[in-house]
């Protein structure tokens, strides 16, 4: 199970993640990665801040940063590449995924794989 980060999306990941630091009791911060039911094709990207992970999620690092990735979402974010896009228009996290048999065009943070269950609701 492997998701890569690009410098940029590392760079702003540590920047949120505040160098890394360890929170007041002393545990690592990290980004929570996951897949969950939703979105306008049927799943939606998920990233959160956390220092506590769940117990079943799996840990790699790259570079400074912690990667937790959802147990149950690890098959869809298989080999994805994290990367952070800036624009006029639009910045953030993009999700490249090889696992995604289509992807929003619109919103850009929905995915479809294979016979998606559940279905989409549309984007607004």
């Amino acid at each position: 199970m492997t998701v890569t980060l690009s410098e940029k999306a590392e760079f702003h990941l540590r920047a949120l993640l505040g160098g890394s630091a360890p929170d007041a009791n002393g545990a690592t911060k990290g980004v929570r990665i996951s897949v969950k039911n939703g979105g306008c094709s049927g799943y939606e990207y998920a990233m959160d801040i956390t220092s506590k992970p769940q117990p079943d999620d799996l840990v790699t690092q790259q570079g400074k940063v912690l990667i937790y990735v959802d147990a149950k979402s690890a098959p869809l974010l298989d080999e994805v590449v994290v990367d952070f896009v800036e624009g006029v228009m639009e910045s953030g996290f993009k999700f490249i995924n090889p696992n995604a048999t289509d992807n929003c065009s619109g919103c850009g943070k929905s995915l479809k794989a294979g016979d998606s269950r559940p279905t989409g609701v549309p984007c607004s």
